[in-house]
């Protein structure tokens, strides 16, 4: 995702409306817009989405996070199977909607994920998660592979049903890459090309739906003699 280039091409678009980011914890961004702390959220899918709408965007790669001196780190891509003698943590946070987690279960369910990536630094065990998340607590002890056969988070743009809006039909143009002239986008209104007459009047110039260009008569000027063509 690209939300700061969101924002920029926001401000270019309608610099005198302002626009911030707000980090907050995936668990939290559906009741951060419930609450209007926010006029829009990312969302993790599947999620409780009641008086919200919600516009997928993509589908994000499931990866497993392991200390860079584990076995797993020869191999380019694991399966559940792979992770079977492991202990694998499962954070109350969690993103996935696993049916069940790969790998032996920890004593404990960490709080967060931020805690269980302190936990494979530890050694304690593996975390399975999305790959943003991967990158979002890096570290330079850890590293990750894709696993194959684990669920994927997809995430969504999501906002208050009562609340689309001029403004949030604007936004939401920006996130699919709607350019500024898209018809669901604001349109500028269509210039007008003029040239000054004969009398130093002006007239419009405007182009026939036949797509030959053509001048309008001349307002307020003298008309001339026609021409005789041979």
């Amino acid at each position: 995702m690209t939300p700061g280039k969101w924002v920029r091409k926001w401000n270019e678009r309608s610099p005198e409306v302002p626009l911030s980011l707000v980090q907050v914890p995936a668990a939290e961004a559906a009741d951060m817009v419930r609450r209007r702390d926010a006029d829009a959220v990312l969302l993790r899918l599947p999620t409780e989405r009641t008086g919200l709408h919600a516009i997928p965007l993509y589908t994000e790669t499931t990866v497993v996070v392991v200390p860079k001196d584990h076995l797993i780190t020869t191999i380019e891509e694991v399966s559940g199977e792979d992770l079977a003698d492991d202990v694998v943590l499962h954070p109350l946070d969690d993103t996935l909607d696993w049916e069940q987690p790969p790998g032996r279960p920890a004593i404990e369910r960490p709080a967060t994920t931020a805690a269980a990536i302190e936990l494979v630094a530890a050694g304690v065990g593996l975390l399975v998660v999305p790959q943003s998340l991967a990158r979002l607590h890096h570290r330079r002890d850890l590293t990750y592979r894709p696993v194959t056969d684990a669920p994927q988070s997809r995430v969504a743009l999501s906002w208050l049903e009562d609340e689309t809006t001029d403004l949030m039909e604007q936004f939401i143009g920006i996130v699919r890459g709607r350019t500024v002239n898209s018809t669901r986008g604001r349109q500028p209104a269509p210039a007008k090309r003029e040239r000054p007459d004969a009398a130093g009047k002006k007239a419009e110039v405007r182009k026939s739906t036949g797509g030959n260009r053509r001048s309008s008569a001349a307002r307020g000027g003298k008309r001339g003699k026609p021409r005789r063509r041979s």
